[in-house]
């Protein structure tokens, strides 16, 4: 694949995946392979402590999951705009600030770029959130702050910005054959975006698009809040989450909150945490769900028990089935369910914030629901079944249009690369 032109590029940096996409000399914008064929790369770095490298991706989570010692992360962008961003943490060979080790990833998806197209990129822009942080724009200024700081550490000069739901409605535009008002419904991994937004074919051409812009609103929440609270709710009592001990009183939550919160894993396998979580165990009148907890902090399975929830969850949605969550990696024969009905009710609370952060959006705009043309979905959350009911159940007849769930925001954004 190669460029007749220096290339400028549009990075969909994702909570759960992140993707690169590149507009070619006919024009239209094309997902670049990232690892193998694959066009998605799972935001995740592992710190090889066994042989000192490091390791991105499907890699990484194969890596940790196989037992290789070291760390993993995973999503790092839920750390934007907190005080976390410059804590140093401990890998193999010393100490980095989580700013570095996005960097560093930034800067792998870089290089991989290059790879395909033949040069190094030279611009590119970079998805961002409605809001990285809810009601603080102060937080939510640091957090884009840092992400460019990163981006420069990856060495790129030139670094813009796009909300993700914006860069989806350009992408959405391509295939608009009649000037329409649409929702577009971004559902990411950390945060669910709206934007209501005019397209068509005439408005493509124009160069300033800010008067086709209605509306945006946002939330923090996406599918890592879905997994935890699938985890809180059918693993995490497995542990002792609810637990009622000897004298009559709860097992202290938060060791549970942080274990079903992909960014907080780690720190649950430091010393200090440890030794919190084993002086619980005085707090449980059945030892057994304490001894569960300890063995999976011991071994390290917090990230294994995570990526069976969210397996469970994807398994759930697409069968409308009920499904196995399988435990046994740290106990002989332990297993939970989930099935649809239970998923739709423990979600329910965050789905009817997302859908009204949505409802709110349309009335900024000035519209009612019944004025849109389409909703538009995007991000691999957004496919949720039960999701896109509760969405259908309260925008009654306007359609529902699926995009590219994993794709579309990371075209918008090569899209707008090239107009800059």
């Amino acid at each position: 694949m190669t460029l007749s032109h220096k290339p400028a590029i549009g990075i969909d940096f994702g909570t759960s995946n992140s993707a690169i996409s590149c507009v070619l000399d006919d024009g239209v914008a094309r997902l670049l392979p990232v690892e193998g064929t694959a066009t998605t790369l799972p935001t995740a770095v592992f710190f090889n402590a066994e042989d000192r490298s490091t390791h991105f991706g499907r890699e990484a989570v194969a890596l940790y999951l196989a037992g290789v010692e070291g760390r993993l992360m995973r999503s790092l962008k839920s750390l934007l705009g907190s005080p976390l961003m410059q804590e140093q943490t401990a890998v193999y060979n010393g100490s980095v600030s989580f700013e570095d080790i996005i960097a560093r990833f930034l800067r792998e998806l870089l290089d991989r770029a290059e790879q395909e197209l033949g040069q190094r990129p030279e611009r590119i822009v970079v998805g961002r959130p409605v809001h990285f942080v809810d009601d603080d724009s102060k937080r939510d200024a640091r957090a884009e702050e840092s992400l460019r700081h990163a981006a420069r550490a990856a060495g790129v000069r030139d670094v813009s910005f796009q909300l993700e739901p914006i860069a989806a409605a350009f992408d959405y535009e391509q295939r608009v054959t009649r000037e329409s008002t649409i929702l577009i419904v971004d559902i990411g991994g950390g945060t669910s975006d709206f934007t209501v937004v005019r397209l068509g074919p005439e408005r493509a051409l124009r160069a300033d698009r800010s008067d086709d812009i209605l509306a945006t609103s946002g939330v923090h929440i996406g599918g890592t809040d879905f997994d935890q609270r699938l985890n809180l709710e059918r693993v995490m009592p497995l542990l002792g989450l609810r637990h009622i001990g000897a004298q009559g009183r709860e097992v202290p939550s938060k060791v549970f909150f942080d274990l079903s919160s992909w960014h907080l894993i780690n720190w649950l396998y430091v010393p200090k945490a440890t030794r919190q979580a084993r002086e619980l165990r005085t707090s449980y009148s059945d030892v057994r769900l304490h001894n569960r907890l300890m063995r999976v902090l011991d071994e390290r399975h917090g990230h294994r028990i995570a990526s069976e929830v969210e397996q469970a969850k994807i398994d759930a949605s697409v069968t409308d089935a009920g499904v196995r969550i399988d435990l046994s990696f740290f106990e002989q024969g332990l297993a939970s369910s989930l099935v649809p009905a239970d998923m739709t009710h423990q979600l329910a609370g965050l789905l009817d914030n997302v859908v009204a952060c949505a409802h709110a959006c349309v009335k900024r705009a000035g519209l009612r629901s019944g004025e849109l043309s389409a909703i538009y979905l995007t991000g691999g959350s957004s496919a949720l079944r039960p999701f896109q009911r509760a969405l259908r159940a309260s925008f009654a007849g306007v359609p529902l249009v699926e995009g590219d769930l994993m794709g579309g925001v990371a075209a918008g954004l090569a899209y707008a690369a090239r107009s800059l």
